[in-house]
């Protein structure tokens, strides 16, 4: 990425135009461009199936063998959000192979501790045909670019114990 890249995702988030990512070659929407990412959903939907069977597969007694974390109708309200970004993946041929859902989460002043501004981590998946590439890599360091080229504090997230690889991922 340019620095350039930086100070344009910066404008654009200070203008509440949302940001969606694709690494291969970064592309911000503005608002008239949205309706063009919806026909990502399907791609996102893969991938958060696959999250979905490895939560599944460790933790059965949390988590459903099939179903989806969103329908499309929240996943065209999630592309819209302008606080928190999703960041994509695609390969040469435009199929997205990975993914990074954001959250901003702003702390407020309390009495021992100054505000400030988290950006989460709620879900970095890497297509299972395309892992091994480093692929979870750019998109992580991409994520941890953007929140310290946005004025974020820190950068958080969980990783269920029962998921040996992502643990292994963020050691």
């Amino acid at each position: 990425m340019e620095s350039n890249d930086f100070q344009m995702n910066e404008w654009l988030v200070s203008n509440n135009i949302p940001v969606f990512c694709i690494l291969t070659k970064c592309d911000y929407i503005s608002k008239n461009e949205i309706p063009k990412k919806i026909k990502d959903i399907p791609g996102i939907n893969n991938l958060l199936a696959q999250v979905l069977l490895v939560h599944h597969n460790g933790r059965p007694d949390l988590f459903k063998e099939k179903g989806a974390k969103y329908t499309d109708s929240e996943l065209a309200d999630l592309i819209k959000k302008t606080e928190d970004p999703i960041f994509v993946y695609e390969d040469d041929d435009g199929t997205i192979i990975g993914h990074c859902f954001c959250q901003t989460v702003v702390h407020e002043e309390r009495p021992a501790t100054y505000a400030y501004k988290s950006l989460y981590i709620d879900d970095l998946c890497i297509d299972e045909n395309a892992r091994g590439k480093h692929i979870g890599k750019a998109l992580y360091d991409y994520t941890k670019q953007f929140a310290k080229e946005n004025g974020y504090y820190n950068l958080t997230l969980h990783a269920w114990e029962c998921n040996p690889n992502a643990v292994g991922f963020y050691k």
